[in-house]
Formats: C-alpha cells, sequence, structure tokens
C-alpha cells in the first residue's frame, strides 16, 4: 500500500505536536514538509532528524507558506493538515481552496488523535483568542491550588523557535532559566509570571516527554495546568476545561478556529474584561456561550488593572507597548496598557509609526490595523534592538508597558515608564474557588 504523502501547515506549535502524536511512527504516511505561518524566521529550516524519529533520518524540512501549492505539485502531496491557530473560518478555508486546487485533501486533526492522557489530574486553560486573558486566568487557577498545598506544574503550549533539539523538553523554575533557554519576549511573557510566583513551567517540542518530565518533577506534581496559546485546544486529555471568552471581540468565539472548538468543550466559560467592554457585547457573547455550550458554567470576570507609578501617565504625552500577538494575529485594538492610559488620565497616545524601524516596520506592513499602538516584538535579537531603538526615538513623555514581563531587563528605555499589572478578579457566582474546591474534592487530592 503506498504511503500518503502529507504537508503540515503550521506555525512551529500545534503542526510539530500533530507530526508527534499522528505521524512519527505512522507507516502509513510520508511527512514531506512542513510550511510556516505567523512566526518570522522560521521557515527554510528542518524539523530535526533527532526530534523526527525514525522515519525520518535526514529530518523534514520546512518552507514558508506561500510555497505550498507549488510544494504540492512538487513532492506528489496526498493530503495536507491544517494545524495553527488563531484564523477566521475564511481565512481557514481560503487555504483549503488553495490545497483542494491543487489536488490534495485538506484535513483538521482533533483531540482524540492528538491529546495525551496524563497520570496527573490535568486542567486546561483555553481561549477563544488570543489576548482574552488566559495568562491571568492560568495564574489564579495555580494560586488557589497552590493555597491548598498543592504542587502545580504549568505546561505552556509551544513557541519553540529557536533550536528545536535544545528546546524538545525545557523547565523553567527561575528568572535565570529564561536567559539559559535563550528566550524570545513572546515566551518571557508568558513564562516569567509563573516563576516569579513559584511555580514552575515546561515547554518545548515533545509535547508527551514533556509531560512525563512534569509528572515526575523532582519537586513533586499533583495537578498539570496546560497553559493554552492562542486559540488552540490542548494538547492533554484535561478533566477541567476553562476557555476564556473576550466581550471586546463578540462574535469571535463562532468565528474563529479553533476557538469554537474551545469553547464548545469548555466546563467553565469565563467571560473577561466586563469592566471595559459594553453590556451589549457581554450579552452577545454570553448568549453564544449559551447556544453551542449550554451546560457550561459561566463565569464574569474584571480584568483588575494597576500601575507601578500613575503619575508617570497623568496628563502626559505616552507611548504605549502592548503584548505582541495580541495586537497582530489576535488583532486587538488595545490592551492593558491602552486601558491604563485611559483610566489614569494620560494626556495623549503617541503614534510610533513614525519612528519605527527594522523588523519592526514590517510588522506594521503586515498588520496595519495596529494603529497608534506599539506591539512587543522580539523574537529575536534583531527584533530586540529594533523594538529598543523604536520606543527610545518615540517623542513622547513617558512609556507605558503593557507587556506581563519586565522589558527593561532585557531593553534599556531612555525615559520615564510604569509597567501595567493585571489580574483576574471574578464578580459572579459560581467563581472559580468553587470550582477549584469542587474539583480537588472530585480527585481526592486533599492535603
Amino acid at each position: 500500500m503506498k504511503k500518503r504523502n502529507i504537508i503540515i501547515i503550521g506555525a512551529a506549535g500545534r503542526d510539530f505536536h500533530n507530526f508527534n502524536t499522528y505521524y512519527r511512527s505512522n507507516e502509513l504516511y510520508n511527512v514531506v514538509a512542513f510550511t510556516a505561518a505567523q512566526i518570522p524566521d522560521i521557515d527554510d529550516r528542518k524539523y530535526p532528524a533527532e526530534l523526527a524519529g525514525d522515519l525520518y533520518p535526514q529530518g523534514i524540512p520546512i518552507y514558508a507558506q506561500d510555497k505550498l501549492a507549488d510544494l504540492i505539485k512538487e513532492l506528489d502531496v496526498d493530503e495536507c493538515v491544517f494545524a495553527y491557530s488563531d484564523v477566521n473560518y475564511q481565512g481557514v478555508m481560503a487555504i483549503s481552496a488553495i490545497v483542494n486546487a491543487a489536488g490534495a485533501d485538506f484535513t483538521l486533526l482533533g483531540p482524540k488523535n492528538t491529546a495525551i492522557e496524563s497520570t496527573k489530574p490535568v486542567i486546561s486553560v483555553c481561549a477563544v483568542r488570543t489576548g482574552s486573558g488566559k495568562s491571568q486566568t492560568s495564574r489564579k487557577i495555580i494560586e488557589l491550588l497552590m493555597e491548598k498545598n498543592l504542587k502545580v506544574i504549568a505546561i505552556r503550549h509551544p513557541m519553540p523557535y529557536g533550536d528545536l533539539v535544545a528546546q524538545k523538553v525545557q523547565r523553567f523554575a527561575t528568572v535565570e532559566d529564561l536567559q539559559k533557554h535563550k528566550c524570545t519576549i513572546e515566551e518571557m511573557e508568558e513564562y516569567e509570571p509563573h516563576v516569579e510566583r513559584g511555580n514552575i513551567i515546561y515547554a518545548g517540542v515533545d509535547y508527551e516527554a514533556i509531560l512525563r518530565a512534569a509528572e515526575n518533577d523532582p519537586d513533586g506534581c499533583d495537578v498539570i495546568l496546560w497553559d493554552g496559546g492562542n486559540n488552540d485546544f490542548s494538547f492533554y486529555k484535561e478533566d477541567l476545561a476553562v476557555t476564556i471568552v473576550d466581550p471586546h471581540r463578540p462574535g469571535h468565539e463562532l468565528s474563529y478556529y479553533p476557538g469554537e472548538v474551545c469553547l464548545r468543550v469548555a466546563d467553565v466559560a469565563v467571560i473577561n474584561k466586563v469592566d471595559s467592554a459594553s453590556q451589549d457585547a457581554i450579552a452577545t457573547v454570553e448568549n453564544n456561550i449559551k447556544k453551542i455550550n449550554p451546560n457550561a458554567k459561566i463565569i464574569k470576570a474584571e480584568s483588575k488593572i494597576t500601575v507601578d507609578n500613575p503619575d508617570i501617565i497623568k496628563g502626559k504625552r505616552v507611548l504605549v507597548v502592548e503584548d505582541g500577538p495580541t495586537l497582530t494575529h489576535g488583532e486587538m485594538k488595545l490592551g492593558a496598557g491602552t486601558v491604563a492610559a485611559q483610566r489614569f488620565g494620560a494626556g495623549e497616545i503617541v503614534d510610533p509609526r513614525p519612528y519605527v524601524v527594522g523588523k519592526l516596520k514590517e510588522t506594521f506592513d503586515i498588520y496595519p490595523n495596529i494603529g497608534v499602538l506599539l506591539p512587543a516584538m522580539g523574537y529575536g535579537e534583531q527584533q530586540l534592538k529594533d523594538l529598543e531603538q523604536t520606543i527610545n526615538n518615540t517623542e513622547c513623555d513617558a512609556v507605558i508597558v503593557g507587556t506581563p514581563i519586565d522589558l527593561t531587563r532585557i531593553i534599556n528605555i531612555n525615559k520615564p515608564y510604569t509597567r501595567v499589572h493585571y489580574e483576574l478578579d471574578e464578580i459572579s457566582s459560581p467563581n472559580l474557588t468553587e470550582i477549584i474546591n469542587d474539583f480537588v474534592k472530585q480527585h481526592n487530592l486533599e492535603k
């Protein structure tokens, strides 16, 4: 029987996971290539032989997604597997049209073939869009579990943009570990808030190896928390599924892949940011939850914002630096920094575009709707330098840092700045405390 030739269409995350769990040892298929999108500078590499397994002694090439149609014909491809997240349905089907027009089948793999079972209870935190508030929800759940003297290991959705072999399994217990593993800004934004609170987080490329390492962590493990990325569904079979919904983008919970999957499988749906969204938008989101998942428990929550130094904001001309993916493929027009500028009385939000240099210019070209906000892009050393120069070039009185990390640890800012912090603050019942109490009892975790 002839093997089916496969291309996996991805962005250095779900694509590698789908390969590892479904295709790596599967004699029925021959994965001839990955294609790469969303993330800069990851095409023209290989998925290395050390990770690809015995069937792929030469590794697997990675190409830019814009070569997809030609690759299907050149490599005699039978099937293309779509494997990245936060894409609207029109975008997904546009790619399927390219695939079908070139003669190949178009496939979406689901949890049955890709979700790994843990020996520990698993809580997943996912979302319907990038930037909905997964990280603050994960932190709240971890804090509730730690208050019960439970050892929680967080495992983060992959962001492997460097040496894939070295990144097979990564463990972060201290801020110094971020430097040791040469983390990008995007990675630091996700890992640093965890280690600052004293809990351990794993990430990498091979998520079965990561799970087994986490289950046997030297500091102990009672619960695994899956901290999702973008709006992807969990890599692990969850015992409690929590999905965050964003009323700043009402309707997106029913129109983006695979965010709707996350909402449909949710045990708990958290409507976040109700303090800064309109009542109509909140009602739209709530009705959509009830329509497609009537059994989900609904929690309403505020994204509570504090700043280190409000005096730096009041009446000043400020540059707002926000989380990069939230503004780019997340398509948000505001973030925590913007809300802080509004609430603490900034005189003006300064447009950074006249001052943008280097690779950041490419970001604004690709995502022209970012507007007057500056995304904290830092996938490589050059992007970091460009971010630093852009901030320092901008004519403003102060900088509002709306990312979850202390930017001044990795770049120099030559003007006054203040960090924004945001935490989940539930305002309805049931709440996460009640839900976690039930989870602990259900799994006999009381200590």
